[in-house]
């Protein structure tokens, strides 16, 4: 068996408490992967399943709700994009598709989200304006990893090391920092985005 491809099953299964009503994993070529544990909300069918590509170019995974997906929807109707299902992911990509990263400065809502766009070679990371959605990463020289809790990124990690800025972060909670508990796991700032 693939090594790489049974450590990152086991970093996904981590988050089964977090997307109790599916999994979603594609393997986009040797070097990338994309997992999902689905949470249904918005579109209940398997439509709205995750990972999710399209033109064999852009993929997306996404943890949260745009909540005025339907008025952006319709302005992509317009533009002559056909969908597939009733879900804000389909719109999500869409409209990364057709307005790059400039796509989130529409969005109402909270999210999470990573679109990699396999001809670029590029991967987009998105965190909400507040927050309410979490995105955690390590980039580990060889690997750049992403995931929505902490935990799921340990087993990738040669050493796990306790952060100088342990003691700070626990007596502090709420203090705006990209640090976290471990000295190689980031996060990524509220209303930020990053690409890698």
């Amino acid at each position: 068996p693939n090594t790489n491809k049974d450590l990152f099953s086991h970093s996904l299964n981590l988050l089964e408490h977090r997307g109790p009503d599916g999994q979603g994993i594609i393997h986009i070529d040797k070097q990338i992967s994309f997992g999902h544990k689905r949470l249904s909300i918005i579109d209940l069918s398997n439509a709205g399943n995750q990972p999710i590509s399209k033109f064999g170019r852009y993929h997306l995974i996404f943890n949260g709700e745009i909540y005025n997906y339907i008025e952006i929807k319709e302005k992509l109707k317009l533009k002559g994009y056909k969908f597939n299902s009733k879900s804000d992911s389909e719109v999500l990509i869409y409209s990364f598709i057709e307005w790059g990263e400039n796509c989130v400065k529409m969005f109402n809502g909270m999210w999470a989200f990573a679109i990699w766009d396999s001809k670029l070679r590029s991967l987009f990371l998105s965190r909400d304006r507040i927050g309410e959605k979490p995105l955690y990463y390590s980039d580990l020289g060889d690997k750049f990893i992403f995931a929505s809790e902490q935990k799921s990124l340990l087993p990738f990690l040669k050493n796990v090391k306790i952060s100088s800025e342990f003691n700070n972060l626990i007596n502090n909670p709420y203090i705006s920092s990209s640090n976290t508990l471990f000295s190689d796991i980031y996060k990524l700032p509220p209303a930020h985005n990053g690409i890698y």
